[in-house]
């Protein structure tokens, strides 16, 4: 059922999110790039009221275009949560698609990248309830726009980073759905 976005607040959605990015992201070591650009500020945070898929790949060609003009000194990478539209996850997965082809028409493709989270978030080939799942799960769905040379400048620094997603499978099971749901019961 679809959710009238009236009904978000903006600053709850964002504080969500930032709950989860410490607390499972950099709380975790999910992924060791994320805090720098945390304790900078250099993370946009735009959550859009949008309640359809156009309207999503219209606000996701701004942001794109935000991103590519500012400074990275300012905004390295742009969170853009979206929690009206897309909520099946199989229709989010569909939209991927689509925003990866945006970025090739707006020539992006090797200056930005699009990472993906979501809620009911699932890998192929695994179960729903796999924990693994959890590494890409979100309170709301996300698109995660980052800049290529800020990635190759992180795997720089993270000799092991090719190694980063079988860690955080181990991480994510040995933790378990128990452990996972403490994270956010602790303030």
């Amino acid at each position: 059922m679809p959710h009238d976005s009236t009904r978000f607040d903006h600053e709850a959605v964002i504080e969500s999110t930032r709950l989860w990015l410490e607390k499972a992201v950099i709380g975790l070591n999910l992924c060791p790039f994320a805090k720098a650009v945390h304790v900078k500020k250099q993370i946009r945070y735009r959550v859009t009221p949008c309640t359809t898929p156009e309207e999503l790949l219209s606000v996701l060609v701004e942001e794109l275009l935000h991103l590519s003009r500012t400074d990275p000194e300012q905004v390295d990478t742009t969170l853009l949560i979206h929690p009206a539209v897309l909520q099946d996850f199989l229709d989010y997965n569909d939209f991927l698609a689509l925003a990866n082809e945006q970025l090739a028409v707006m020539e992006l493709e090797g200056e930005i990248q699009i990472a993906s989270f979501h809620p009911d978030y699932q890998f192929a080939g695994v179960t729903p309830e796999a924990m693994e799942n959890y590494t890409n799960r979100a309170p709301f769905p996300i698109l995660h726009l980052l800049r290529e040379a800020s990635i190759d400048r992180a795997v720089a620094a993270f000799p092991d980073a090719a190694e980063i997603f079988e860690r955080n499978i181990a991480k994510m099971n040995a933790l378990g759905l128990d452990g996972w749901r403490s994270l956010f019961e602790q303030r």
